[in-house]
């Protein structure tokens, strides 16, 4: 049964125009405010709103993304309960999603790949300082402008608390949470996570915005699952094989996609500065002898031009 939309209504200030999406939990409006102007607004199902671990998950969304003020992520404006609605407002980002504009463009010319993961490294960055972990990255939760070049991280909806005690998380053990196609090997078991797991997730989006693939192959929710903790992932230069990646782009993104999270990068922020590398290099990897910094300003004067 369709459930009643709310188009037309102002609810804690801010007026409803349009829905514009909706998920199993949740709908989304495009609203209006006197003072912040154009807003996503996004309202818990009615039928959700007795449930007290939903409405907890719905109010932890929304005090997790007010925790990480950054460019790069979509701002948390206001959220709590008027008119019997749990609610969420958020800044309105110009552009589309990250999967809608590759299903339309096709796979991405490496430097502009190395440009989007460099600004969502840094949103995860600040994230990760706030303690936040996302654990859902995928490129559906990416807003992308393409006149601008320009990324937003935004659903912090299954995002984990790093210093929060187990007793308080509301992720059962054995159960995990996150897009399979995405998720880290170590969270399909449900056990606690860092921000390694979101490393694993932006090296699945850096491999796919690059091939159009995805590092498994399972057809199957199961098969994927089980490839994932059994199986290496391809090779990037397998997944397209009509597309050359310089050798040093190759290997940070199979590093990042390592079963092992030990044996990943360190940080978002280190992934990004080889992919970086990786993608100055060329064809042959004889960039790779370059410095570093010297590789990272090549970088930042093609963008500028």
């Amino acid at each position: 049964m369709p459930s009643e939309n709310l188009a037309g209504r102002t609810i804690a200030g801010y007026r409803l125009l349009e829905r514009v999406g909706e998920g199993g939990t949740a709908e989304v409006y495009r609203a209006e405010h006197p003072e912040r102007g154009a807003c996503a607004f996004k309202v818990l199902r009615s039928r959700l709103a007795s449930d007290p671990t939903v409405v907890k998950r719905f109010l932890r969304e929304a005090g997790y993304g007010s925790r990480v003020q950054h460019p790069g992520v979509v701002r948390t404006y206001d959220y709590g309960e008027a008119d019997g609605l749990y609610y969420l407002a958020l800044e309105w980002a110009d552009g589309k999603s990250l999967a809608d504009y590759v299903h339309r463009a096709g796979p991405l010319a490496p430097p502009l790949v190395a440009n989007v993961v460099r600004q969502l490294a840094a949103a995860l960055m600040a994230a990760h300082q706030a303690g936040i972990i996302h654990r859902d990255l995928k490129p559906e939760n990416i807003v992308y402008d393409a006149g601008q070049q320009a990324v937003k991280l935004l659903d912090f909806g299954i995002a984990r608390d790093a210093e929060l005690p187990p007793e308080e998380r509301l992720t059962r053990t054995g159960f995990f949470v996150g897009t399979l196609k995405y998720v880290a090997p170590e969270a399909l078991s449900g056990e606690l996570v860092d921000g390694r797991a979101d490393i694993y997730s932006l090296a699945t989006i850096t491999y796919w915005l690059l091939t159009g693939q995805h590092p498994h192959t399972g057809r199957t929710p199961r098969e994927l699952f089980q490839q994932l903790l059994t199986q290496p992932p391809r090779p990037l230069s397998q997944a397209a094989p009509d597309r050359r990646f310089p050798p040093g782009l190759e290997a940070a993104v199979m590093r990042g996609l390592e079963r092992d999270p030990a044996r990943r990068q360190p940080t978002v922020a280190a992934f990004a500065d080889e992919v970086t590398v990786g993608v100055t290099a060329g064809p042959t990897g004889s960039g790779l002898k370059l410095g570093w910094f010297d590789a990272l300003k090549r970088v930042v004067r093609r963008d500028t031009r």
